[in-house]
């Protein structure tokens, strides 16, 4: 249900989709540690497979750093591989090393592959093919020239590069933007000034673009302080770009849009743990959370939902404590869920989700806030989902809050509405991978021999 590679953590990620209906993510890798090292960490893509985008496979490392002296020797970090020709061709992010102020040098290279299956790579050439303008962009000290994807250009027979960047006309700490790059040929890039930039966001980091049915355009965008990823949209890919806000809450990041074996259009993303598996842990590289499905009305803000994708992997429901399920309850007034105990039948909370009209929240030990929002309009019916320590809370058949906790035991779902208290059932959730047993696997709760 959720994915890393054994012993590994996940962070930025790339997907692939083949004819036969198959999924390979391409995603950077690196060691569980609370301190992030810019050079050291991340200097390899994983490969994995999937026929479900639920049940990931590891195959091994696809890629990694340059020779000695190159602009990538350092660190590679997000990729964007599309198909091209009879291959593939794969923009990506490369690091030569640190500036005297120790910011990471960062440009984009570009390797191609004769196959498919996100293998054989081989670098176009020994620099980069598109680096930050000083023009428009910062290039050295808290510079930004990451995260590229690319797609067809819609008013030519080009194409158009997005990145993340630092707009060097703002103040640093609002400068982050998606930069424009053009090209004919993938070869030779022009670079143009920022196509967002908000003013009002430190990073914009992964940039998604997605041409939608009605020939329209939405743009997904990682907001470094938020923690989460916003939305955009556009007649054309030149704008003008319409915000549409969070498209997710704080703790989803890192988002890549695909089509799902059932035909929806779905989003999959990051999701953060913490070092030593305690509460009290540094918040650290995580792993890839299951599909969102997303819905992107007409002249609206788009919005993520529950994946009926999902439901396969659901047992009958049960009033036994587990601590790996799904629950639905229907909201009438304010009302608190129990989902797990200090002991088993103290009834005293260690994690409880919590609605009263528009305010919806998550608690841990001694009641304390792990996350709250407020939501548009009030709730009918919540969906709780939680897998080991993650939990996912959806108002309505949309993703609202998710958050992190590794205290308690499970123990049956209690719901208290006006002072009574009532039972709720779940679905257990089957993992696919049940018995993994390294620094990848589910967290199995304290009770856990």
């Amino acid at each position: 249900m959720r994915y890393a590679p054994p012993g590994l953590c996940v962070n930025d990620f790339a997907l692939l989709s083949h004819a036969d209906g198959t999924h390979t993510v391409l995603h950077l890798q690196g060691p569980w540690t609370a301190r992030f090292d810019h050079l050291w960490m991340e200097t390899s893509y994983g490969r994995a497979t999937s026929t479900d985008l639920v049940h990931w496979q590891p195959q091994g490392t696809a890629f990694g750093t340059g020779l000695p002296g190159r602009f990538d020797q350092q660190a590679v970090w997000t990729m964007h591989p599309f198909p091209h020709g009879d291959g593939l061709a794969m923009f990506y992010t490369g690091v030569r090393g640190l500036t005297p102020g120790g910011w990471p040098l960062q440009a984009v290279g570009l390797a191609y592959s004769d196959r498919l299956d996100g293998t054989g790579w081989r670098r176009h050439a020994t620099g980069p093919v598109v680096e930050a303008d000083p023009r428009w962009y910062r290039t050295t000290e808290r510079m930004g020239w990451r995260d590229p994807f690319v797609v067809p250009d819609d008013e030519s027979d080009g194409w158009i590069m997005v990145v993340c960047a630092s707009d060097a006309s703002l103040p640093v700490e609002v400068s982050g933007c998606v930069a424009l790059a053009t090209s004919d040929d993938l070869e030779h890039w022009t670079v143009h000034p920022p196509l967002i930039s908000p003013g009002d966001v430190n990073e914009l980091e992964c940039p998604v673009l997605e041409r939608l049915d009605d020939g329209t355009w939405l743009l997904l965008g990682s907001i470094g302080s938020a923690q989460g990823f916003e939305a955009w949209t556009a007649p054309r890919l030149r704008g003008p770009w319409t915000r549409r806000g969070p498209l997710g809450p704080s703790g989803a990041y890192a988002p890549r849009v695909t089509t799902a074996p059932d035909g929806s259009r779905v989003v999959l993303h990051t999701t953060p743990r913490r070092v030593g598996l305690t509460d009290a842990g540094t918040s650290c590289r995580g792993m890839l959370a299951q599909p969102k499905l997303l819905v992107t009305p007409p002249d609206a803000a788009p919005r993520l939902e529950w994946w009926p994708g999902l439901d396969t992997w659901l047992d009958e429901k049960t009033d036994h404590p587990t601590l790996h399920a799904v629950g639905d309850i229907a909201v009438s007034g304010p009302v608190e869920v129990t989902l797990r105990t200090d002991v088993p039948g103290s009834g005293r909370a260690t994690l409880a989700v919590g609605c009263d009209g528009k305010h919806l929240w998550v608690t841990g030990p001694d009641g304390s806030r792990l996350a709250e929002t407020l939501l548009p309009s009030s709730a009918a019916v919540l969906r709780i989902l939680t897998i080991g320590e993650y939990v996912e809370v959806y108002a309505d058949g949309v993703f609202a809050l998710t958050t992190l906790c590794y205290a308690g035991r499970p123990a049956p779902w209690t719901a208290v509405t006006e002072g009574r208290e009532h039972t709720v059932s779940v679905r257990p959730i089957r993992l696919p991978d049940p018995h993994r047993d390294d620094a990848s696997a589910i967290w199995p709760g304290p009770s856990a021999p």
